[in-house]
């Protein structure tokens, strides 16, 4: 009867064991779950990265401060200069400066990519600074260059004053335009692999252990396919971050600006994103469109070039999707809803050759 008594006890002490495991998330168990386009964001952008199609959107165009989402752009200049091994010897400027830093010291030296690490994973607004003065002599220069990639990106709300975030009236951006800037560096494979690295040592000269920097970002290792990019804070901007994450091919870009629970929302966008939208392949490569034959010879159009674009699963938008064939004038172009999303030439095959 004792032995009864405590089976008993015992499984009823396992069933509540359990129930509490699985509210808290700790149970790998599958279930059902409707994730939820909406934020707390004063402004946020859901982007698949190749199209920059945009799947969900608040705010996307309203002016506001970035805080260290800023050093997205920061890195993307500094990378796209090509002089990742170049040695940098760090100039007094970069010592010292407010906030997140690696503690840079006046004259020790590392390379332009060690300095992206540490811009990127530790958000070190010294190395900033130092890439800032390394690439173009100083703070205000490098903040030109910035603006003027900007604009090239079509990031036509946003104005750079410094190369870290930190607070200036002047220096803001909208989601929209973060977000075109997150997916350009995201096509950058050197950018893609530092924003991915979740810790990494750097050189520490003068000392004989080397400097152990660690990725910011939450997501990484916790949702399935993170793969970047940049968390931000001052007291202006608020909680500020850039997710992505890829998966079956499609790349996602979440942008969070003034959002307390960043990680949880941008984490629960990304999975909105995954849920509901697929790319879709709408024209193959080499695809044959078209025969023509003169008596003489068999030609075949044909378009080289392949293309994707990210439409709802259940298939909603299908219709949307309209493919234009002009071979006497040897061109092709991709619709949707009636706006222009890819064009490119078409090619002639004579199979008689």
């Amino acid at each position: 009867m004792k032995n009864q008594s405590s089976k008993k006890f015992l499984t009823v002490v396992l069933c509540a064991l359990c129930c509490a495991l699985a509210v808290c998330g700790l149970l790998n168990v599958p279930q059902a779950h409707a994730y939820r386009a909406t934020t707390t964001a004063k402004g946020a952008v859901l982007m698949e990265a190749g199209s920059r199609r945009v799947l969900f959107s608040h705010n996307p165009d309203a002016k506001m401060p970035m805080a260290s989402c800023t050093k997205i752009m920061t890195a993307l200049v500094a990378i796209e200069s090509g002089e990742l091994d170049k040695t940098v010897e760090v100039r007094p400027e970069a010592c010292g400066v407010e906030g997140s830093s690696v503690y840079l010291r006046p004259k020790e030296k590392l390379t332009l990519k060690e300095l992206l690490y540490g811009l990127m994973l530790q958000s070190g607004n010294d190395c900033a600074v130092a890439i800032a003065y390394e690439l173009a002599g100083g703070v205000e220069n490098f903040a030109d260059m910035m603006n003027s990639r900007a604009k090239e990106l079509g990031a036509n709300n946003t104005n750079f004053v410094t190369p870290n975030g930190l607070h200036d009236d002047n220096h803001y951006t909208t989601a929209y335009d973060l977000g075109l800037i997150a997916c350009q560096a995201l096509s950058n494979d050197t950018f893609r692999e530092i924003v991915s690295t979740k810790s990494v040592k750097i050189s520490n000269e003068g000392f004989d252990y080397q400097r152990v920097i660690t990725n910011k970002n939450k997501l990484l290792g916790r949702l399935d396919g993170a793969d970047g990019v940049k968390t931000g804070y001052t007291k202006k901007a608020g909680r500020c971050f850039v997710g992505s994450a890829t998966r079956n091919g499609m790349s996602l870009v979440c942008v969070v600006l003034n959002c307390a629970p960043m990680f949880e929302e941008s984490a629960e966008l990304i999975e909105y994103g995954f849920e509901n939208y697929a790319l879709k392949r709408i024209l193959p490569k080499n695809k044959m469109l078209g025969l023509k034959t003169d008596g003489k010879s068999n030609l075949v159009y044909t378009c080289a070039e392949g293309f994707s674009y990210p439409l709802r699963k259940d298939g909603s938008e299908d219709n949307k999707i309209s493919v234009l064939t002009d071979t006497e004038n040897g061109k092709l172009e991709i619709k949707f809803d009636n706006e222009l999303i890819f064009s490119s030439t078409i090619g002639i095959i004579n199979i008689n050759d």
